[in-house]
């Protein structure tokens, strides 16, 4: 790997090498290594995670989009899968394997400066609202139903794509397989039935085989860039754009809709996104506090104390 392809490395991973050479003093080699192997780790979470297609050739995977929530989310497990697929599918040596062992262990546990654990971003409410009302085009009703999903159910991007229209029931629910193989169940409210069946009216059926509920212009499932790419351009249109915001954080957004105005309880919020955690359920819990913190902040009243009297 050479120096100028860095760039093409999440942005994380950047700054940890500049980190590891600027401040722990590693060699140049040394830091290329670890880009490498990084490189090559983050190529296979890029696919498992579903965020690349599974055929696509490694050297076309874009890794500018994995950001701190994606590279959070990787497990234990996840890094003893890479290190098969490195045996098996790579053919990598002993020591190739174990020279990785170390470049993503001193990545997340030794070397890696202090991360500041921030808040997921999301929407507000007026702000999803916006997003709704400025849909629009030949795929508007297509696109009104996706983005609608994604907003009251929050779903993962693999979790919606690979919805089949069969899978949604005569009771309004849909089990859909999340991370791990676990399936559980969606409930569809009114505003996702509603979308669906104005999708379902022009949804394309002549000659169409596949049963997935949302195609692509080839009429064929649609994939998750072409997800990624319509709700970017559906946030830029919003005036929404340039502040970070993507497929994930409109989960994100469900998920601090419904704990701020549903008062919807932990246990039940963790359930409905399908968390193997309740502690990953309870960062919803930080971004109330701090939006009541910054609301209380706000009053006019705030800067006045005895001492003005």
């Amino acid at each position: 790997m050479r120096r100028e392809e860095f760039s093409q490395l999440p942005q994380l991973v950047q700054d940890y090498l500049i980190y590891i050479e600027a401040i722990k003093g590693h060699s140049e080699l040394s830091v290329i290594e670890y880009a490498s192997d990084l490189r090559t780790f983050f190529r296979y979470i890029s696919v498992q995670k579903h965020l690349s297609p599974a055929d696509i050739d490694e050297n076309d995977i874009d890794l500018t989009n994995i950001d701190i929530g994606i590279i959070s989310s990787v497990t234990l497990n996840d890094a003893y899968q890479f290190l098969i697929y490195c045996r098996n599918v790579r053919k990598n040596s002993e020591a190739t394997r174990a020279r990785r062992v170390v470049s993503i262990r001193r990545f997340y546990t030794l070397d890696t400066p202090k991360i500041k654990k921030s808040l997921p971003k999301y929407l507000t409410l007026e702000e999803a609202k916006r997003l709704l009302s400025v849909i629009d085009g030949k795929n508007k009703e297509r696109d009104y139903a996706i983005i609608t999903l994604f907003l009251n159910c929050g779903m993962r991007l693999a979790e919606l794509v690979s919805i089949d229209y069969s899978d949604i029931k005569s009771d309004g629910t849909i089990v859909i397989t999340g991370k791990g193989n676990k399936e559980r169940t969606i409930y569809l409210n009114q505003a996702c039935l509603d979308a669906i069946t104005a999708y379902m009216k022009v949804r394309p059926n002549d000659g169409v085989k596949d049963r997935a509920l949302f195609l692509s212009s080839r009429n064929k499932r649609i994939s998750p860039r072409m997800v990624e790419i319509m709700v970017s351009n559906y946030l830029e249109k919003a005036g929404l754009g340039g502040r970070g915001l993507s497929v994930h954080k409109l989960r994100h957004t469900a998920a601090t809709l419904m704990y701020q105005h549903g008062n919807v309880d932990l246990l039940l919020l963790k359930e409905i996104l399908g968390h193997e955690n309740l502690g990953t359920t309870e960062i919803y819990t930080h971004i109330t506090s701090d939006a009541t913190r910054n609301a209380i902040n706000s009053n006019p009243l705030a800067d006045i104390s005895s001492s003005d009297k």
